[in-house]
């Protein structure tokens, strides 16, 4: 009969000083741990918390896991781990989406937001990486929502104009995790979870009802300090420094001459009670060492990596100190090293502590030698993590190539995509090229058309981008296009208003409202070009209006704008009016005669004037010409001049409809004053 029916979690710390490997089950809120056992490397095949030489560290994952058989007596063959703070990489972000307009957010939305983050995220890794080191995104974590800048804790169904997401996003070295891979796989185990050593400690060592609170722990190994911060409910940071417990037996190694295992154990013996510490150094000699002269040795070491621990919390958590601490693993069962810390936190000592027995209240430990202290937190958190997230690695075939993916058991084919390096922005429509420009002086913007979506196929079948995948799926994604570029004419403009109403000649002229593009009247059906600047006039000169109607005039016309004499440059707005008189031959003598009067010339000069002006009465001729190819008789004058033809025939010169007049003599265009002889042809008619 099989000693431990039930489904059990092998779960490995991988530590810089030793392995320590747990096995056991869950039982409603307990966890019950069947077998424990630890096993320190024979040589420093860890340093820093990263694997360097992966064959020694497999030997000894190996040892452990027999030893482990042996006391549940089943084989193990999956195996949870965790990956050191030593090499982890976090960086916080604020991503914004924005919206053409206001939209109801939808999980897709969302989901796109949270993309842009970790995208954002992968940008500054890669910004700030001076190696040759691959980052691989393990997961992300969503610190704050906002919609429209204000902080809510769900987005979806409400309106918004802009959201945003700020969110942790974690990396690690892809040769780190293959060469944890690698040493398990030289046991025969396979990997069923990877999480984060954080992230295990802090599962166990800070439940989720205590994260409203600004609390950090602070996980001592022997290479590193890796810290996480908690507050308002989540987790909002990581963090790590290389200075840790190794440091205390290095030192304490050189001091009294004696190998690192040696003073390793000389080091476990500052937290207990002995006054004299004995130990041999390399020349064979027995040394007996006060406890205190041994403390003094280490307290400079203590304080330095104490306020690097500290410097690191306050620039976590903001630039401030946090409101609590809690210290888990052997390195802070260093005496004077929650005290120190506490210290160099501002905190008083009462608020940093070691948690050890009492945040394993719920761990059941079938071996009764074994002490709930907080060597043991960690361990039980990688444990712990295998109910929370199964994690494991599956191959997919994306595009053609063979992609080895960690696996949460809820990859989605986006996953794939940003893991792989496929831009982000392929996965969704894109627009076109925006268009800038000024109206009237004011900055106005138009966006290019959305694109089509990106084509996905899974296995050969179309599916959407947030399908969830398996091992060995078939993942082909053709990027998303371009929409057209913004565009816009003059008549699409707000400001346009189409048409100015104008009376001419008692007539309504709809003249069509222009603009002047960078200084230069354009059509109405002008396309803009980035950067125009466009000015919408609201009037006309009268020049204009008469190059709109194709009316041409000469020094003979006189024109009139809302009645009162005009000239050409003359503003005329929205209803005003606009006439013009030409005058006769006739109406210059008149004229003449009437400045003569006005002159003050006496009156045998005006009598003389009468004279000669009865004598050219006395010469008065008839002059026959064709008008239209009609018989016209001209009488009453001594000589004629072209104008003096509308005395003899019908033509209405206000009936112009906004036309030309054409007037031609001999078949030549001629002017109003151009002398008249005898059979002359004249043609007079508008223009169509």
């Amino acid at each position: 009969m099989m000693k431990y029916p039930q489904h059990l979690v092998f779960g490995l710390d991988i530590g810089t000083r030793s392995i320590v490997g747990t096995v056991g089950y869950k039982e409603r809120d307990k966890f019950n741990v069947v077998a424990q056992y630890v096993k320190e490397h024979d040589t420093r095949a860890m340093m820093d918390g990263q694997i360097h030489d992966i064959s020694k560290v497999g030997d000894t994952i190996t040892f452990v896991k027999q030893k482990l058989e042996e006391q549940i007596g089943r084989e193990l063959t999956e195996v949870c781990i965790a990956a050191a703070g030593r090499v982890l990489r976090t960086v916080t972000v604020t991503a914004h989406y924005e919206f053409a307009e206001e939209t109801i957010v939808t999980p897709e939305h969302i989901y796109s937001l949270d993309l842009l983050g970790v995208e954002k995220a992968h940008d500054e890794i890669n910004a700030n990486n001076e190696t040759d080191i691959n980052f691989y995104c393990v997961g992300y974590t969503v610190v704050k929502y906002y919609l429209n800048n204000y902080i809510m804790s769900n987005l979806e169904n409400h309106k918004a104009n802009k959201i945003s997401a700020e969110l942790i996003a974690t990396f690690l070295p892809e040769e780190v995790v293959s060469g944890l891979n690698t040493a398990v796989g030289m046991a025969d185990l396979e990997v069923a979870n990877l999480t984060l050593e954080p992230i295990a400690a802090i599962n166990v060592a800070i439940p989720q009802m205590y994260r409203m609170l600004n609390i950090a722990l602070v996980d001592v190994g022997a290479g590193t300090s890796d810290i996480s911060i908690t507050k308002d409910g989540s987790i909002i940071a990581y963090g790590m420094i290389p200075h840790a417990g190794d440091e205390l037996t290095e030192l304490i190694a050189k001091n009294c001459l004696i190998d690192f295992k040696s003073a390793e154990k000389i080091k476990f013996n500052l937290s207990s009670k002995k006054k004299i510490i004995t130990y041999k150094d390399i020349i064979g000699n027995s040394i007996k060492m006060p406890h205190s002269e041994l403390q003094e040795l280490v307290n400079p070491m203590i304080e330095n990596i104490t306020q690097e621990i500290a410097k690191k919390i306050i620039e976590l958590n903001g630039g401030k100190s946090v409101s609590a601490v809690f210290v888990v693993g052997g390195g802070g069962k260093i005496k004077g090293f929650v005290e120190s810390l506490s210290k160099y936190l501002n905190l008083p000592k009462e608020r940093v502590a070691l948690r050890g027995e009492e945040v394993l209240g719920d761990i059941n430990f079938f071996q009764k030698e074994i002490k709930k202290d907080p060597l043991l937190v960690t361990p039980i958190g990688i444990c712990l993590n295998f109910y929370d997230q199964k994690n494991n690695f599956i191959f997919v075939n994306f595009n053609g190539e063979r992609v080895k993916l960690y696996n949460n058991n809820r990859l989605t084919i986006v996953d794939v995509a940003i893991q792989t390096g496929f831009p982000n922005e392929e996965l969704f429509p894109r627009r076109g090229k925006e268009l800038n420009y000024k109206i009237n002086g004011k900055s106005r913007m138009v966006r290019g058309e959305l694109g089509e979506a990106a084509i996905v196929t899974l296995n050969g079948l179309p599916v959407g981008i947030n399908t969830l995948i398996e091992a060995n799926d078939k993942i082909k994604i053709m990027g998303s296009t371009f929409g057209e570029d913004a565009k816009i004419t003059i008549d699409k403009i707000p400001e346009f208003s189409n048409t100015i109403d104008i009376l001419v000649e008692d007539k309504k002229i709809k003249c069509p409202q222009y603009a002047e593009v960078n200084g230069q009247i354009v059509s109405n059906y002008y396309s803009l070009q980035n950067n125009d600047e466009v000015v919408m006039r609201n009037y006309y000169t009268v020049a204009q209006i008469l190059e709109f109607m194709d009316v041409e005039i000469d020094f003979n016309t006189e024109i009139f704008v809302n009645n009162k004499p005009a000239d050409l440059d003359e503003k005329v707005y929205e209803n005003f009016t606009i006439n013009w008189t030409f005058k006769s031959s006739e109406s210059y003598e008149k004229e003449n005669v009437n400045e003569a009067v006005q002159s003050g010339q006496n009156h045998e000069e005006n009598e003389v004037w009468k004279e000669d002006k009865l004598e050219q009465n006395e010469e008065i001729v008839n002059l026959n010409i064709t008008v239209n190819k009609k018989a016209v008789t001209l009488k009453g004058k001594n000589k004629y001049v072209f104008v003096d033809i509308f005395d003899w025939i019908d033509f209405d010169l206000r009936n112009s409809k906004g036309r030309e007049i054409v007037t031609l003599l001999n078949g030549e265009k001629t002017k109003y004053t151009q002398e008249l002889h005898a059979a002359d042809r004249v043609e007079i008619y508008w223009k169509e």
